[in-house]
């Protein structure tokens, strides 16, 4: 079974989440599959809109733990940080549904789509500094735009979980609606996107995100940097080894 669902209809490419037997955490493969995907939506003159999904009980729960440690992204060209870049930088709406978990960057990434909606069980989070880690995808920059900063520390110092609720509250969602129907209205959403004419859409998100795209791109390279040099770390190492072994790190003495 694939991990990642790709398909296209009447201008809209639907690009799904299919792991959910791990919750739909990020493999190195996944993040090559989404930025190919991407690559090819932003060439094809038929498609209009881009989708995003999971399933109704989850989004993501972030980057698969193995997977990470076997393949962990040390170049600027990993494929999440290849990921990442093409998501920033798609000229074309980006539709989102999200329900369930949606952990670090089943988070992150939802700031660089135009439109999300989530059902009532969503629950976001960013834990980078629990895991001996910085932000990732922008976050640093784009979170205290949206939530301010005071929300925006509480979210990526603390790493706790916050609801749709309060995802609606601060702007992060548009609509919260039962999980059973999230994939629908996000559907129905890109359907009206697609119908509308192609050169209004492309150039009403180019002034939307005009003057904000090269800082970024520039703000989404900082942090890989960063994020790669924490990776070696004693904070990460502890936070990763504890993880494996099912117990609660120990960052005292770090």
């Amino acid at each position: 079974m694939q991990d990642i669902l790709i398909h296209t209809d009447a201008g809209v490419t639907t690009i799904t989440l299919n792991r959910v037997a791990k919750k739909n955490s990020f493999t190195s493969a996944m993040y090559a599959a989404c930025a190919d995907a991407l690559d090819a939506a932003r060439d094809d003159a038929t498609v209009r809109v881009v989708l995003f999904q999971g399933d109704a009980t989850v989004f993501s729960a972030g980057n698969d733990i193995g997977d990470f440690l076997g393949a962990p992204p040390k170049t600027q060209e990993a494929p999440v940080f290849r990921f990442l870049r093409a998501l920033a930088a798609f000229p074309k709406p980006i539709v989102a549904a999200v329900c369930g978990p949606a952990v670090g960057i089943g988070t992150t990434m939802l700031f660089h789509c135009d439109l999300v909606y989530a059902g009532d069980n969503a629950a976001f989070s960013m834990p980078f500094v629990n895991l001996g880690l910085c932000p990732e995808a922008g976050s640093s920059l784009l979170v205290p735009q949206m939530m301010g900063y005071h929300r925006a520390a509480e979210a990526l110092l603390l790493g706790d979980p916050f609801m749709a609720e309060a995802a609606l509250e601060v702007g992060l969602v548009n609509r919260v609606v039962p999980p059973t129907e999230a994939n629908a209205v996000a559907q129905s959403q890109a359907g009206k996107l697609a119908a509308k004419p192609m050169a209004s859409l492309l150039e009403t998100k180019r002034l939307l995100k005009k003057g904000h795209l090269p800082e970024v791109l520039a703000r989404i390279d900082e942090e890989a940097a960063s994020f790669g040099r924490m990776l070696g770390a004693p904070a990460a190492q502890e936070a990763f080894t504890a993880f494996m072994e099912k117990r609660k790190p120990d960052f005292s003495k770090l």
